[in-house]
């Protein structure tokens, strides 16, 4: 039974650190160096021209959940797709600030000198049923650009395959799964605009 038990300790271990390194980041252009006397930061999202799981685009896969949802139980897919997106200010844009903040040492501030903005441009949803599960993912990029004029843009980061995932496995809400998909891509940059 130990033996059991260490195995299945030894695999859940080896499991997470090759998700843990899955993750890319990548400074496209600009520089980043005009961060280092800031201790502020402001932040905005955009999920304009977002691709969803094997759909291309986020409405092709909202209409065909909403449908699938409505035939199960009347009004069902009307208030799934309600919080698909109030999702986004409600856990995802949180989440992301809070990791983004604690790893980078600065503070969140609509009054600070530059902006990141987090463009999504790709999120798988995952799922999770029980006997088996797939995380939820995001990619996108993280334009830092002058809060007074965000026409100057400073420097664009590629963010690759940020991974929701809970210990345990108990992420059996969407919201929940994306959401450690943004808290992962937020102390990933957190990280690398420290350095």
């Amino acid at each position: 039974m130990k033996f059991l038990i260490s195995c299945t300790l030894l695999c859940g271990f080896l499991a997470s650190t090759v998700t843990v390194s899955a993750q890319k980041l990548k400074l496209k252009d600009g520089d980043l160096s005009v961060l280092k006397d800031q201790s502020a930061i402001n932040f905005e999202f955009t999920y304009d021209d977002m691709a969803v799981g094997k759909f291309d685009t986020e409405k092709e896969y909202t209409d065909k959940k909403v449908e699938e949802y409505n035939k199960k139980e009347a009004g069902r897919g009307d208030n799934w797709v309600k919080s698909w997106v109030a999702d986004r200010k409600q856990q995802f844009e949180p989440k992301f600030i809070e990791l983004f903040t604690k790893a980078s040492d600065m503070s969140e501030s609509a009054k600070a000198k530059y902006t990141l903005i987090f463009k999504t441009h790709f999120t798988e949803p995952g799922f999770n049923i029980g006997i088996t599960r797939k995380n939820a993912k995001i990619s996108g990029d993280a334009i830092l650009v002058e809060t007074a004029d965000k026409s100057k843009v400073i420097a664009t980061i590629s963010v690759e395959n940020a991974l929701g995932r809970t210990f345990g496995g108990y992420d059996f809400d969407t919201g929940g799964r994306i959401a450690e998909a943004y808290a992962d891509a937020g102390k990933a940059l957190g990280k690398f605009v420290k350095k």
